[in-house]
């Protein structure tokens, strides 16, 4: 749950389980004999004890793996084997200020009196510390995982931009988002997910462009979360996201720290969790989903020519198959001529109708580009290509497929390549079948249909209350700068409408 429902329990002194009731205790023995019971059967869990100023008895507990171990011993057991006692007596809490002030000379420490903080913070790679005679538990932030190093994202290739990528510490990625973007008004607030898990996550927005209300209905949605275990964002999106029966993505998620602070400048709030390289982003628009960051590095007649084509490729990769279908099916009339007499040269001998021709064509090609996406890099290049080639000539030769719709189903999946956002990619190519089916039962009407149906679906959906066809509906000419074409920046002043943001004008142009 969110941090300040934990907090709430934390409010408490008593923990319950299932089994019995954890108080927490000024004797040592106690506090042990407790700690023991929850987590002494795990082999990993190291117990150190000592005696602080050669006579007052003190245990530490850590999960081997997850600390830093000479900062540990240089830093704190040390320091407090050699305290020097003064003559001065010392309370209970005199004693631990004492400590944490003029003894131990860890930065990041706190106090807490509760066992389900204590417990969570050992589990979660922290340093728990237990004096005799204290009726609390010092908590120092010991943490060391191994990572991966800060690589370029395979999942969003650029020509030009930063190659450096997020990775699967939460604290790793946090730093690449505040190392460029150095505002005293981005906020990181910090929490956890999973009832078993209690996997961190941050939430990433800039006080005074995001809007408070955005910011508390993503806050709100994360809070209702009650599952055991998050490990990736993509559970979280499918949780929080408005419309769960749409195809369509509403939330956007990225490996690129240049894409997150474009995002974040943009009005929008960032999700960042522990274990995944994934950040999420909401909320979005359609537009969105055909932007690459790379967009704002080159100049303006070029970005706006690449979006066009990404526009264009869209419309391919969802209705391309569908127009070869009802054309060579019902509206053969409609093809020039010599054109249609190539297409029925190609297609004699051939046994199936264009519905089954495309459909068996476009479910092999999807078997070779999950089968690629799954081996080993190397041998999954070879398959993609290789496999095609050799599946796409084999089943011309033996004439059950003509060489029209071999290139017709090859320029579709080229054309849903061309599309930046992989989920919204998938998209187009699920709804690919959908036109088949409609274009093979009523033509270019089915298309037609189809087209509708999906632009009311689209007008009518929302992320997080932004209108996800924004600005083309709601219809606001102003945007359209940015939009299916990329203007020079100089004159685009303004952020976008969608989400609504406190801070309308842009500071750096």
């Amino acid at each position: 749950m969110y941090r300040r429902l934990l907090k709430k329990l934390n409010e408490q002194k008593v923990r319950e389980t299932d089994e019995y009731t954890i108080e927490v205790s000024k004797d040592i023995a106690t506090m042990v004999e407790s700690i023991n019971n929850i987590v002494g059967e795990s082999d990993d869990i190291v117990q150190r004890n000592f005696k602080v100023g050669a006579h007052l008895k003190a245990s530490l507990f850590f999960v081997d793996g997850l600390v830093f171990d000479s900062g540990i011993e240089d830093r704190i057991i040390k320091p407090l084997i050699y305290f020097a006692e003064t003559n001065k007596e010392f309370t209970a809490e005199q004693l631990v200020e004492h400590v944490l002030t003029e003894v131990i000379t860890y930065i990041e420490v706190a106090e807490t009196d509760t066992f389900d903080e204590a417990i969570l913070s050992l589990m979660s790679g922290e340093t728990l510390l237990v004096i005799d005679g204290v009726e609390k538990f010092l908590i120092f932030d010991t943490r060391q995982f191994n990572q991966r190093g800060i690589e370029e994202p395979e999942s969003e290739v650029i020509v030009r931009g930063p190659r450096d990528g997020f990775n699967e510490v939460l604290h790793t990625n946090v730093m690449l988002i505040r190392r460029r973007l150095r505002d005293p008004n981005l906020t990181v607030q910090f929490g956890q997910l999973g009832r078993r898990s209690k996997t961190d996550f941050a939430l990433v927005y800039i006080k005074g462009i995001t809007n408070q209300d955005l910011v508390e209905e993503v806050r709100y949605r994360l809070s209702c979360l009650d599952m055991d275990m998050i490990s990736e964002t993509g559970v979280i999106e499918q949780y929080i996201e408005d419309n769960v029966l749409s195809p369509f993505p509403q939330v956007l998620r990225t490996e690129r720290p240049d894409k997150t602070i474009n995002a974040l400048t943009s009005g929008k709030v960032i999700v960042v969790l522990d274990g995944t390289p994934f950040v999420l982003m909401a909320p979005i628009t359609f537009n969105d989903l055909m932007k690459a960051t790379e967009d704002n590095y080159d100049r303006w007649h070029i970005s706006s020519f690449i979006r066009l084509l990404r526009y264009l490729a869209a419309f391919m990769a969802v209705f391309l198959p569908g127009l070869y279908i009802a054309m060579v099916s019902y509206h053969q009339g409609m093809i020039p001529t010599v054109l249609a007499l190539s297409i029925a040269g190609t297609r004699e001998g051939v046994p199936f109708p264009g519905f089954i021709e495309a459909f068996l064509m476009e479910i092999t090609f999807e078997l070779l580009r999950e089968a690629g996406i799954r081996l080993p890099r190397p041998i999954g290049q070879t398959i993609g290509i290789v496999g095609g080639l050799v599946i796409g000539d084999a089943a011309v030769r033996a004439g059950i497929v003509s060489p029209v719709m071999v290139i017709v189903v090859a320029i579709t999946a080229i054309a849903s390549f061309a599309i930046p956002a992989y989920n919204v990619s998938i998209t187009f190519r699920l709804l690919r079948f959908g036109v088949m089916i409609s274009s093979a039962l009523f033509g270019l009407f089915g298309i037609v249909i189809v087209y509708i149906l999906i632009n009311i679906h689209l007008v009518g959906l929302r992320s997080f209350g932004s209108y996800y066809t924004s600005p083309f509906a709601p219809y606001k000419f102003g945007e359209w700068l940015d939009l299916m074409i990329r203007a020079p920046l100089v004159l685009m002043k303004n952020r976008p409408s969608e989400p609504r943001m406190l801070d309308e004008k842009r500071k750096d142009i």
